[in-house]
C-alpha cells in the first residue's frame, strides 16, 4: 500500500467532510484567512461562513457504514508504520460516522465549523477550526499508539507543530506531513526537505502573503458569474497550472519546479518551456480558464439535508460551446421529478446535430495548427478521429432527441422457489421526429418486429413474447407510439408515464439526466429475503437504512460545461 496515497486519501476526506456551507457570510476582502492565501493557488476550497456540521451528519448517519474496512484496509506484517497509522486514522473515522456526538469529540471538532483548503505552488494546506484541540492530539496518539510511528516536533516562527515521516529515513528526499494548531485553527499541510522555512511559516499561519486572494475580487466574480451562494467557493485555476508546468518563475509553482529541477540537475518539463508552448498553453489554458464549484441552495437539519451544487469547466471558446449546445436534446420531465420514481436515466441528444457538431468540436481542435512538440503530437492523434464515421452511424436514428429509461417501482415475491415481480413500473422511450420511422426502419434487423402491428395512435400492443423471458417473471410489456416518443413500458405507473409524454413537446431541454432513490432501490430486496427466512448479506445489511436520493446532470451553457448535483438525505429512523 502506497504510503503517499493514503496519506492523500486521508487529507481528501478531512477537506471534503467540509467543503459544503450555511447561508449566511458574503465573500468578501473582510474573511482574514484569505491575506495568507496567494491569489496565484492552484487550487481553492473556501468554507467562507460556519457550517452546522454536527446536524449535517447526523442526517447523513445512517448512510455511512463502517463495515468492510477491514477487507478493504488490509494490514499485515509487511505493513509500515505509516501505513497502519492512516489506516488507524481512517478506520476511526469511519466508525465514529454514524455517531455525530462521539466524533466531534473525538477530534476536538464545533457543531458548526469554517475550513479552507489552498495550496501554496505545489504544497497543500488545509485550515479547519477546532473547538478542543487537545482531543485532537489524543487522537492522533492514540494512532501512533496503534500503528508504532513516532511524530518528532518543531517550530516555524511562533507555531510548534508534529511531522510524520512519510518518507524512509535512507531516502534522498523527506517528506513529512505536519500538524500545527494556533488560536484555533488546526493546520494540515506538507514540509519537504527543498522547502524553506519560509514556506513552512507561511503555510502555518505565520506571515501573510505577497499576492494575496483578498486582494481580488476572484471569489465575489465566480459567484456572481455562475449564480452561487457567496459562502462557500471552490475552483481550480487551469492559467496558474500551465503557468506553473511551462514557465521558470511565472507564479510559485514554476518556481519550486525550477529549485526542484536545479538540485536533480534535470528539468522533466523541459520541453514544455520552449516560448512557442508557453505562448500555445498559455491559450489554451485562456480559453479554459478554471472549473469552478458552488452551492445553487441548501437545507440542513440533523434530520434532513439537501444539498444542491454544481462544478462548471469554464469556457471562453464559444466554437466549442456552441457546437455542445447543438448537441442538446429531450429529456423527459419526470426524470427529475423529485425522486418519484426508483430510478431515471435521461439521455438528451439530438442525433441529426451530432456529427456536424463533433465535426465543428474536430476542426477547432486542429485549429491553430500547434508548433509545440507535445500539442502537435496530440494534434496529429486526433486527426484518426475523423467525426465522418459518427455520421453514418447515426444514419439509421435520424430526427431521434433523447433516450430515456425510468424504473418506477418494483417489488419482488417468490414463485416456485423463484424470484418473481409481484409488481414492475417501467417505462423504457426513445423521442424522436418521426417514431414510426425508427420502429420501420428496425424491422428488417429484428424480425420479430415484424410482426407487431404498430399504430401511430397511442394505442398500445401487447410485446411481451418479444422479451422472452420465464413466465414465472410475471413481466408483461406493452409498446406504443405517443406523440414523438416511441415507449415499451410495463405496470399502471409505467401506462400514466407513457400516456404523459403525449404532452411533451420535443424542447431542447438538456443532455445528461440520472435521478436515483437509494431506498427505494434496496428496500424490496431487503424485504424479500427477510420474508425468506435467508440470512441478510452484510452489504444489503449496510444498505437498507440508506435513505439518500441522488439527481446528476451535465449540460452545456455559453459559460461552460455544467456538471450538477442534488443530494438529499434523512436520518436513520432507528
Amino acid at each position: 500500500m502506497n504510503k503517499m496515497a493514503i496519506a492523500a486519501v486521508v487529507l481528501a476526506v478531512g477537506a471534503g467532510g467540509y467543503l459544503l456551507t450555511q447561508q449566511g457570510a458574503s465573500v468578501g476582502t473582510s474573511d482574514p484567512m484569505l491575506d495568507y492565501i496567494p491569489a496565484d493557488t492552484l487550487a481553492f476550497s473556501g468554507q467562507l461562513a460556519p457550517f452546522p456540521l454536527k446536524d449535517y451528519l447526523y442526517s447523513i448517519a445512517g448512510n455511512y457504514q463502517a463495515q468492510g474496512l477491514d477487507e478493504l484496509l488490509q494490514i499485515d506484517d509487511t505493513s509500515s508504520p505509516q501505513e497502519r497509522f492512516f489506516v488507524s486514522l481512517y478506520k476511526q473515522y469511519m466508525t465514529l460516522l454514524p455517531t455525530p456526538d462521539a466524533l466531534l469529540s473525538t477530534y476536538g471538532l464545533a457543531d458548526s465549523i469554517k475550513s479552507y483548503f489552498y495550496t501554496l505552488g505545489a504544497l497543500p494546506v488545509m485550515k479547519t477550526q477546532l473547538s478542543n484541540p487537545a482531543a485532537f492530539w489524543l487522537e492522533l496518539d492514540r494512532a501512533e499508539q496503534e500503528s508504532g510511528l513516532e511524530h518528532t516536533t518543531g517550530k516555524a516562527g511562533d507555531s510548534e507543530y508534529r511531522a510524520y515521516a512519510l518518507t524512509d529515513a535512507d531516502d534522498k528526499e523527506q517528506i513529512n506531513l505536519i500538524f500545527s494548531e494556533k488560536q484555533g485553527w488546526l493546520t494540515v499541510t506538507l514540509n519537504t526537505s527543498v522547502n524553506d522555512v519560509a514556506l513552512l511559516e507561511t503555510a502555518l499561519g505565520e506571515k501573510k502573503v505577497d499576492n494575496p486572494l483578498s486582494g481580488t475580487t476572484m471569489l465575489q466574480d465566480i459567484a456572481k458569474s455562475h449564480g452561487f451562494m457567496q459562502d462557500s467557493i471552490s475552483f481550480i485555476n487551469h492559467v496558474e497550472l500551465v503557468k506553473g508546468l511551462t514557465t521558470t518563475d511565472g507564479n510559485m509553482l514554476a518556481k519550486q519546479i525550477s529549485k526542484m529541477a536545479e538540485i536533480q540537475g534535470e528539468d522533466p518539463l523541459a520541453e514544455l518551456k520552449t516560448p512557442t508552448c508557453q505562448t500555445e498553453f498559455a491559450a489554451i489554458a485562456a480559453n479554459w480558464p478554471r472549473t469552478v464549484m458552488g452551492l445553487n441552495s441548501y437545507s440542513i437539519s440533523s434530520a434532513e439535508s439537501t444539498i444542491d451544487a454544481a462544478i462548471v469547466v469554464e469556457s471562453n471558446n464559444q466554437v466549442i460551446l456552441s457546437a455542445l449546445n447543438k448537441m442538446r436534446g429531450f429529456i423527459p420531465a419526470f426524470n427529475n421529478s423529485d425522486h418519484e420514481n426508483i430510478l431515471s436515466l435521461g439521455l438528451g441528444i439530438d442525433v441529426n446535430q451530432l456529427a456536424p457538431a463533433l465535426n465543428e468540436i474536430w476542426k477547432d481542435l486542429q485549429t491553430p495548427s500547434y508548433q509545440c512538440e507535445a500539442l502537435a503530437q496530440l494534434q496529429g492523434e486526433l486527426d484518426e478521429l475523423n467525426p465522418a464515421m459518427v455520421g453514418m452511424m447515426t444514419g439509421m436514428a435520424n430526427g431521434v432527441k433523447g433516450i430515456s429509461v425510468t424504473l418506477a417501482d418494483y417489488k419482488l415475491a417468490e414463485t416456485n422457489g423463484e424470484p418473481s415481480f409481484e409488481k414492475l413500473d417501467a417505462l423504457i422511450s426513445i423521442s424522436a421526429e418521426k417514431p414510426m420511422m425508427l420502429i420501420d426502419m428496425a424491422k428488417p434487423f429484428f424480425p420479430p418486429l415484424a410482426s407487431v402491428d404498430l399504430k401511430d395512435n397511442g394505442d398500445p400492443v401487447d410485446i411481451t413474447p418479444m422479451l422472452m423471458l420465464p413466465p414465472e417473471y410475471g413481466v408483461s410489456a406493452k409498446m406504443a407510439i405517443k406523440g414523438n416518443h416511441l415507449v415499451v413500458y410495463t405496470g399502471d405507473r409505467g401506462t400514466e408515464l407513457a400516456d404523459g409524454l403525449y404532452k411533451q413537446t420535443l424542447d431542447a431541454n438538456g443532455f445528461f439526466d440520472f435521478a436515483v432513490d437509494y431506498q427505494k432501490m434496496f428496500m424490496p430486496l431487503v424485504d424479500m429475503i427477510e420474508m425468506s427466512g435467508e440470512p441478510m448479506p452484510e452489504e444489503l445489511s449496510a444498505l437498507k437504512d440508506y435513505d439518500m436520493r441522488l439527481n446528476m446532470s451535465v449540460d452545456f451553457t455559453d459559460k461552460g460545461i455544467v456538471i450538477g448535483s442534488k443530494v438529499n438525505s434523512k436520518a436513520s429512523a432507528k
